[in-house]
Formats: structure tokens, C-alpha cells, sequence
């Protein structure tokens, strides 16, 4: 059976990353977080002095240094799931902190930066099989995927989401920090110059604010099995 690459694309906390590692385990595919790579390399410039708490960064270090950022991934055996490897250290936990979500759609904005990561996603997702979600994956990183979602929820919801999870981490987030970083992640995120966050036009839109992860779970695999009877 052909094996198909899988786009997910859509806003900040609506479960894009929960639903891709669902689905690509139910199906046997790899999955590839491309979020947590824009997150490696804002955690580089955060641990060597090349951007500020209010998102000023210095493009010209940073733009240097871009070669010698390595971020990989490889299956943690306990959990079954990936974990982000930057330059051979295990960032897994320290990129969801709220400090790095803070900061990262800054980072994700330079051209400079997107352009280095989608080079390095295509390579990943070149053989087919994979699953990635991000922001731009069906509209820049493989505009041809055989199947496109884009996954999108409330504010609330979403920035609830978000609170929850860091909460569940040992944080302690205030509620309206995390609903205004998410709007300002949205904002940013849909209106840089470069591959902005946009619906492609053949994506299948899926909105989960009022649906349970084992819905989602159906839905996807529904839609891959459509999709994978009409490619055969």
C-alpha cells in the first residue's frame, strides 16, 4: 500500500501535535513535530544571549549561528513518541515551557530560520509516511501532500488547553497571560512575510472545540482511510 504524506497545519494549542502523534501511531507512520524545531532554535538563541524577554532578537548572530543548530528527533522507548534533540541534548521538556512560547514566533518569523527548517523538514518527509504538523506544512513545506487538515478551536478553549497543560507540568501560568501570548502567537503567526499561517485551499477543516480526543481520533482515521481508497 502506497504510503502517503500527511500535512496538519493550524492555530496555537488546538491538539495539531496530540492528534498528529495519535494518528501516525495508529497508522505506523513517523511523525515529525515541525513546532518543536522552531522551539529548539528559540531555546539556542534564549541560552546564548541572542534574543531579549520582549522578542528583540539579534538576526546577524543568529542568522551566523544557524549552522551549527542541529535539532533532531529520536522515539523515546518509555512513551513511544519522539522526543526534540538539540545538537545531542534531549530539549523535549525545557521547549514547552511558557518562557520558550513566549518567544518563539519571533524566531519562527525570520526568513532566515524557516527557510533552514523547511529545508530540513522536506529532507525529513521526502520517502512519504509521515505525519508533520505546524503552521505552513500543506501550503510551503509539501504543498503537494496527498492529505491536508487544518485544525482550529475558540480562544478560550484553546488558551484553556494550553493553561491546563502547563499547570499539569509543575507551572503555575495565569490564565489571561496565556490567552494574550496565544492571540499575540496568532497574530504574529498569521501575518509574517514568510509561509504565514493560512488554511491551503484543499485542506479538510477540522473544528475540535466541542469534541472529545477520541472523536477527533475517528474523524482523522476516517479521512486517511477516504483518502488512501481514492490514492490506491
Amino acid at each position: 500500500m502506497k504510503k502517503i504524506t500527511i500535512a496538519i497545519d493550524g492555530h496555537s494549542s488546538c491538539g495539531k501535535s496530540t492528534m498528529a502523534k495519535d494518528l501516525a501511531q495508529e497508522i505506523g507512520y513517523i511523525y515529525i513535530d515541525s513546532g518543536a524545531m522552531y522551539r529548539a532554535c528559540t531555546l539556542y538563541a534564549m541560552r546564548h544571549g541572542m534574543i531579549t524577554a520582549d522578542g528583540k532578537v539579534d538576526t546577524v548572530a543568529l542568522e551566523n549561528q544557524m549552522p551549527q543548530i542541529d535539532v533532531s528527533f529520536q522515539l523515546n522507548a518509555s512513551t513511544g513518541r519522539p522526543d526534540t534533540y538539540l545538537n545531542g541534548e534531549n530539549v523535549e521538556a525545557a521547549i514547552r515551557t511558557m518562557e520558550v512560547s513566549n518567544l518563539v514566533s519571533h524566531v519562527a518569523a525570520l526568513p532566515f530560520v524557516r527557510l533552514a527548517m523547511t529545508r530540513l523538514q522536506q529532507q525529513m518527509g521526502e520517502a512519504g509516511g509521515i505525519v508533520m504538523d505546524g503552521r505552513d506544512i500543506g501550503t510551503a513545506v509539501f504543498p503537494n501532500a496527498e492529505l491536508k487538515f487544518f485544525v482550529t478551536a475558540s480562544d478560550e478553549i484553546r488558551a484553556q488547553r494550553r493553561y491546563d497543560e502547563l499547570k499539569a507540568k509543575g507551572e503555575q501560568p495565569d490564565f489571561e497571560a496565556v490567552l494574550a501570548n496565544l492571540r499575540e502567537r496568532d497574530h504574529i503567526d498569521s501575518t509574517r512575510a514568510v509561509n504565514p499561517l493560512r488554511q491551503a485551499d484543499d485542506a479538510l477543516v477540522l473544528d475540535n472545540s466541542h469534541m472529545t480526543k477520541d472523536e477527533q481520533r475517528q474523524w482523522l482515521l476516517d479521512r486517511f482511510h477516504e483518502r488512501i481508497e481514492a490514492c490506491s
